[in-house]
């Protein structure tokens, strides 16, 4: 333990501001675009073709480069003086979260009720979602093939919880919720539903024309605002920290070292989509869009398939993503060895069935990068006699068959429509990356 950390508790701050500003992965990937931007990094297409200036490689083309791909951001950074052959140091994470989705058809109701009908998306906690004043956000497609981020973020939705006196066997037998019948949200009252009435709604909420609307993204999120929560202010809960937590900190940790020219890599923030729903999507880990854009990186500084070999067999990948705190209700859950707490620093994640990425060598880059940020850090391995969850590490290990080791931020709540952390492991991670992709 040497460094200063650099960020404190000014970051979380600035993390609930994110949590709060990000309802969708296309808002995420927005709202760390225009973080990029204030950092100098500077939007290049795909479907332009890229040379050394477009790469970030050229004095005039100096300074960050990022793509934007739905609800996926790939950013990166190209030192003065990296050579083709350069390995890269990234940072990985995702954009969306378990939630309810709008379907093609969203406008139904009954019995007086106008309701909308919602796809269940991931894995989410189903009864945290009853009776939260929600709002709906996502991303609008026009005729003309333009995208349009719309945010109706006030209480306009709400998935009501049948009363007790109408289920009498809940407290003894438990909530039992059924998908399709028990989680469609009413916004309003009437017989008269009518096909087109939401999307309607929303054309006129974005100062569009009736019937610019030909597709539509959307989906619901809670409008209650992140808050510090405890005694002592020492914890914090809010929204889609798994896994915003994870991207907000790589944005911070991008753009802090961005402009270093002794940096011995080549620093990547991936930020993905579609994690939670097995990442298999043009946006998502198990898709082309990473690789790609690496490729396409050394290619373009002059590079040949010999350099890229070169590059990814020395690229290390940190997958963060949010891991399991141990719960004082639920310890006999948790490994009995390791109880990664709140506040205690990032968690180093273990298994060796391969549901994350890491051995030991990773944990050795990862224990370096802790040291050298005075970071302390703690391992989690799922309890034996309980399934192991997964993340993007280990899809993006065997993918591009660069180094990957799986961390994050131990919380509670996970897969609720509110999670909780502690207020001082958002600002240790991002002290942990930045001293990662500093090398």
């Amino acid at each position: 333990m040497s460094a200063p950390h650099r960020l404190d508790r000014g970051h979380t701050d600035d993390l609930m501001t994110f949590l709060a500003a990000s309802p969708t992965p296309y808002h995420a990937v927005a709202n760390a675009a225009e973080w990029l931007e204030k950092a100098g990094f500077r939007q290049v297409s795909e479907t332009d073709a890229w040379d050394a200036e477009t790469a970030g490689a050229s004095a005039s083309g100096s300074g960050g480069k990022y793509v934007l791909r739905g609800g996926a951001i790939i950013a990166w950074y190209v030192p003065e003086g990296a050579a083709p052959h350069t390995p890269y140091r990234i940072v990985g994470a995702h954009t969306d979260s378990p939630n309810l989705r709008v379907k093609p058809l969203p406008d139904t109701g009954a019995h007086g009720w106008r309701q909308v009908a919602v796809e269940i998306y991931g894995g989410p906690l189903l009864n945290s979602w009853l009776d939260r004043d929600l709002g709906l956000a996502g991303r609008l497609t026009l005729r003309d093939g333009s995208t349009r981020l719309v945010n109706v973020d006030r209480p306009l939705l709400r998935v009501p919880q049948l009363a007790i006196h109408l289920d009498r066997a809940v407290s003894a037998e438990g909530l039992k919720l059924d998908k399709q019948r028990h989680l469609q949200p009413i916004w309003g009252l009437g017989d008269d539903v009518r096909d087109g009435d939401l999307i309607a709604f929303l054309e006129e909420e974005s100062g569009l024309g009736a019937g610019q609307v030909t597709g539509w993204d959307l989906m619901t999120h809670s409008v209650e605002a992140p808050a510090y929560l405890g005694r002592d202010k020492d914890l914090v809960a809010g929204p889609r920290m798994d896994n915003l937590l994870s991207v907000h900190a790589g944005v911070a940790a991008l753009t802090a070292v961005a402009g270093g020219s002794e940096l011995p890599y080549i620093p990547v923030l991936a930020a993905f989509d579609h994690e939670e729903n097995g990442s298999q999507s043009d946006t998502g880990a198990d898709g082309p869009l990473l690789g790609g854009i690496l490729e396409r990186s050394v290619f373009a500084r002059g590079g040949s398939y010999e350099d890229r070999a070169r590059a990814f067999a020395g690229t290390v990948c940190l997958s963060s993503d949010t891991g399991h705190a141990v719960h004082p209700n639920y310890a006999e859950r948790h490994d009995p060895t390791h109880h990664p707490r709140v506040n205690g620093g990032p968690i180093l994640k273990v298994n060796v069935n391969n549901r994350y990425a890491t051995d030991g060598s990773g944990r050795a880059v990862w224990a370096a990068a802790c040291e050298k940020a005075g970071v302390p850090f703690q391992s989690f391995v799922s309890n034996n006699s309980m399934p192991c969850g997964t993340t993007i590490g280990p899809i993006t290990a065997a993918r591009h068959g660069i180094k990957t080791v799986d961390i994050g931020v131990a919380i509670l709540s996970m897969h609720s429509v509110r999670e909780l952390c502690g207020a001082d492991d958002p600002h240790l991670l991002a002290n942990a990356l930045v001293a990662f992709l500093e090398g």
